[in-house]
């Protein structure tokens, strides 16, 4: 059966994505993955004179641009489909939501009207995005307009354009961000190591830690524009020992994606397999709900702080408080925490707050 993922390398101007794409051809060709690159559309429109100081607006160009990079991954991945291979890795070299970093809410209403979509269905179509910090972050001496015709700004509006990327990135249920803490030959080890992460082999392993927290100022988060509201409605499925098996609905807005989701282990690290399910499929799924458990519903508010991805779930049943996720790529890796939330204890290990148990009736 063929594995075929779908990533997305993004990030602010002059944060390595070239040289990125030239290191994940040459890491996961020799792991036996057969890599696709989607060129990216911005540069190609730019070199070839449309622009959105060439079109009638902005918005007009943001349509032309949308269409043909939502029809040219389509065309990739039916390519690909066709393909006697195994394991197939496309790598968009920026995601459709980047547009949304170039348009104010208003352009975004009318571009997403004009092409029939929406932010979630544009957001978590694809199965990881990965930003590169802009060198304007850390490494302002590396900084150059030099290499690329199509980038025109200053170091001060790469910084502003990164977070803008970031933020408009922000919900993606497999969201990781890149920075320039280490030289330019680690960043590109490290962006392969959570590529890889994402990859796993038959089975993919998580690495994720839990914490309870006390009740958080939603109006604070609902202000951060690097903070996205998703509602998530999990029905767990019935299942052997040793596995958790679930099905979710994810979105926001009327807007909705759906997932499978098989557990197996415990602690720290787990075996995760997901699948997304179209609609159809989720509603057959539900047929095999566990009707010893009741639904979990919850607001997840997903927030970028620094480089590091938190996933904070609401519950209507609590008041007082509430849980932080974050996956690492090392069990050892420190988190650090907006000084916002006030974490309670680690309950990483601790049945009572895994969603299974809240589920029971």
């Amino acid at each position: 059966m063929q594995q075929l993922v779908k990533i997305v390398i993004t990030g602010g101007p002059c944060a390595g994505k070239s040289t990125a794409m030239s290191w994940i051809q040459n890491h996961f060709s020799e792991k036996g993955w057969t890599v696709l690159f989607v060129p990216e559309t911005a540069t190609e429109f730019i070199s070839g004179g449309v622009a959105p100081w060439t079109c009638e607006t902005n918005a007009h160009y943001q349509v032309v641009q949308m269409t043909l990079q939502r029809e040219k991954e389509r065309l990739f991945e039916k390519a690909a489909r066709g393909m006697p291979k195994d394991k197939i890795l496309i790598v968009c070299d920026r995601g459709m939501l980047d547009n949304r970093a170039y348009m104010n809410e208003e352009e975004t209403a009318w571009v997403l009207d004009q092409i029939g979509a929406n932010e979630v269905e544009l957001r978590d179509q694809y199965d990881a995005v990965f930003h590169l910090v802009t060198a304007a972050k850390g490494a302002e001496e590396f900084y150059t307009t030099a290499n690329n015709a199509a980038r025109i700004e200053t170091v001060e509006q790469a910084v502003e354009l990164d977070d803008k990327i970031i933020a408009a990135w922000t919900g993606h249920p497999h969201f990781r961000v890149i920075d320039n803490e280490t030289d330019f030959e680690e960043k590109m080890r490290r962006l392969m190591k959570e590529i890889a992460a994402v990859l796993g082999g038959p089975e993919p392993v998580e690495i994720e830690r839990k914490f309870l927290i006390e009740y958080p100022d939603i109006a604070w988060l609902e202000s951060l524009p690097n903070c996205s509201k998703i509602d998530v409605l999990q029905t767990y499925l019935t299942a052997k020992n040793g596995e958790e098996r679930r099905i979710r609905q994810r979105g926001c807005d009327g807007h909705y994606l759906y997932f499978k989701t098989i557990k197996r282990g415990t602690g720290l690290k787990r075996v995760e397999i997901e699948k997304r399910l179209t609609k159809d499929e989720y509603l057959i799924a539900m047929m095999d709900a566990d009707v010893s458990r009741r639904q979990i519903r919850k607001t997840r508010y997903c927030l970028t702080w620094g480089i590091q991805y938190f996933e904070i779930d609401v519950y209507p049943f609590w008041q007082d408080k509430a849980i932080v996720e974050i996956e690492l790529s090392d069990e050892n890796e420190p988190i650090e925490f907006p000084p916002q939330l006030k974490v309670i204890c680690e309950v990483t290990d601790d049945p009572e707050y895994k969603n299974a148990r809240l589920a029971e009736i």
